[in-house]
């Protein structure tokens, strides 16, 4: 059942979504030299490698640091500001949903790097289905880079906080994985990054458009009598 609505889904995604991606990857390309996609090894299914798919939003030949970004890496291209900023650029990873290396929801895979420490339970239990483009972790994370961005060590950081937290909502998934609970992630999803739109949105505004301090006092001039 979950394999087939993952072929479904993917399949009506790419064909609805193909020619903005088609235009999404000629930009890319105009963006910065390069190719249009990046491809990376992560963990799958059973500790199988694959190539993840994603619209590339780094300048050519930069590695991330040790398999993270933060939101102030001066590596990323301008389009790859808002690739990242509205995950316009894992679109390409219904690619690999199609391909069987990838489900709809389920754990964000990691590099190989990661998984190597992870623990053995978490070995058993998250790497036992298939990684997702969504999870619990995706939503409560869904501004990691600035959190990373944040810490004098955004790599330890990441290691000692951000993934145990992340390998504890991929270990409840996976316990209690479902269609019903697949959909409602799906739908948290949708409404997470809809309100992430609304506040960068509004963020930008903000800095175009700065609040008027008080009227500036003219030295000599006694604004009441004006």
């Amino acid at each position: 059942m979950k394999r087939a609505f993952d072929v479904i889904v993917a399949s009506l995604a790419l064909l609805v979504l193909g020619l903005p991606l088609l235009a999404i990857a000629i930009a890319v390309r105009l963006d910065s030299n390069g190719p249009a996609l990046f491809r990376q090894i992560r963990i799958g299914r059973f500790g199988r490698p694959f190539r993840i798919l994603k619209f590339r939003t780094m300048v050519h030949g930069q590695a991330s640091n040790g398999g993270i970004t933060v939101s102030l890496d001066d590596r990323i291209t301008r389009l790859g500001r808002f690739l990242r900023a509205t995950k316009i650029d894992e679109l390409p990873q219904f690619i690999n949903v199609l391909r069987g290396e990838m489900s709809i929801v389920g754990p964000r895979p990691e590099v190989p790097g990661f998984v190597e420490r992870y623990s053995e339970e978490n070995r058993r239990i998250v790497l036992s289905v298939r990684p997702g483009l969504t999870d619990f972790a995706s939503i409560a994370y869904i501004r990691e880079t600035e959190l990373l961005a944040a810490q004098n060590d955004p790599l330890t950081y990441y290691e000692r906080v951000v993934m145990p937290n992340k390998l504890a909502y991929c270990r409840f998934y996976v316990r209690h994985a479902c269609l019903p609970l697949d959909l409602y992630l799906i739908a948290r999803t949708a409404v997470a990054l809809a309100k992430e739109a609304v506040a960068r949105r509004s963020r930008v505004k903000r800095l175009r458009c700065p609040e008027r301090g008080p009227f500036p006092q003219t030295p000599g001039v006694d604004r009441e009598n004006r």
